[in-house]
């Protein structure tokens, strides 16, 4: 399935060029401008600059992260795809702060997310899940060569060097970070797209970071890139009832949030999950349960015409059969 879901991936994202300017990849980490955005003191997200802009349109955003600065310590919250991704998050957080960065951690192991790690000071603290450590100790050739060919040689992601955890976080596990006047929260929420997700709480600004659970605000659409449509309904479901009503999240590939944005991701899988077991029931194939369950009024992601039919349906009729 995951074999699948990468090849599909890959051919969707090369067939998906910038209308200005064909044959390029979905986003070009050679050209992105990064922007940072305070929440709260010492509490900033950060995103691409048309990210506002694109996001309403369905069009698919590079990534967003964040970083929080304490009075003893500061925090980044993913680490970007290459140098000069990461080196923009540096400056932003010296801009703000002019202190060391003492820990960052990953969302995922998806190189987007962590590459940057081997840019930090050699002093900072890498936090990761265990699951991400362990796919990039075992599949890092394989995941720099996907990366490459889905974003484009000469992008920076050719002299990237793996710079893995140094402190891992357990499936179902928590840490809890004092960064002085502020602690943060890194969670396991549970199977949320790869398996080795990680949630970043600051309650007293009540900031929440997703990574790609949540890509960003509708019409985007949650991928079920490694399956597993029940465990990830339910960890968004639980997400949500974690949050206050008033929380802001941060998500994956875009702009702030507020928690009433995750209702259109939690109703979609919702319908995926409905839909799909009832063509199961009535015997339909694979085929016949893609052709049938197309959901029109969750149309308007750039990406549904291949997250849709070509990765949550197969991946819903998988988890679901096993059932």
């Amino acid at each position: 399935m995951k074999k699948l879901s990468l090849l599909l991936v890959s051919s969707m994202l090369m067939s998906c060029a910038a209308a200005e300017e064909e044959q390029q990849p979905v986003w070009d980490g050679n050209k992105v401008v990064l922007k940072s955005e305070k929440l709260a003191d010492g509490v900033f997200a950060f995103y691409p600059s048309m990210a506002k802009e694109k996001e309403q349109k369905g069009i698919p955003v590079a990534t967003s992260g964040g970083f929080i600065v304490g009075t003893d310590g500061v925090l980044v919250i993913d680490t970007m795809l290459n140098k000069r991704l990461n080196m923009q998050v540096q400056q932003m957080i010296k801009e703000e702060a002019n202190m060391p960065i003492d820990y960052a951690v990953n969302t995922s192991f998806h190189g987007d997310h962590s590459y940057g790690n081997m840019y930090l000071p050699e002093t900072t603290k890498i936090i990761q899940h265990e699951t991400a450590k362990n796919y990039i100790d075992h599949h890092f050739k394989a995941d720099t060569e996907f990366m490459i060919q889905n974003f484009g040689k000469g992008r920076g992601i050719e002299e990237i060097k793996p710079v893995t955890g140094d402190l891992l976080i357990s499936k179902g596990g928590k840490l809890t970070l004092d960064l002085g006047n502020k602690k943060v929260q890194i969670i396991d929420f549970g199977f949320a797209q790869t398996g080795g997700d990680l949630f970043i709480w600051e309650p007293e600004s009540k900031v929440i970071w997703t990574g790609n659970p949540i890509i960003t605000v509708k019409p985007s659409l949650p991928w079920l890139l490694d399956g597993h449509l029940v465990e990830t309904l339910n960890t968004l479901e639980k997400l949500y009832e974690f949050l206050p009503s008033d929380a802001r999240i941060v998500p994956g590939h875009g702009t702030v949030m507020g928690k009433e944005d995750l209702v259109w991701h939690i109703d979609y899988l919702k319908a995926v999950k409905n839909q799909v077991q009832k063509a199961i029931d009535e015997g339909l194939t694979l085929e016949e349960t893609v052709a049938k369950v197309t959901l029109p009024e969750f149309k308007g992601y750039a990406l549904y015409g291949w997250v849709h039919p070509g990765l949550n349906v197969p991946a819903a009729y998988k988890d679901l059969s096993k059932k």
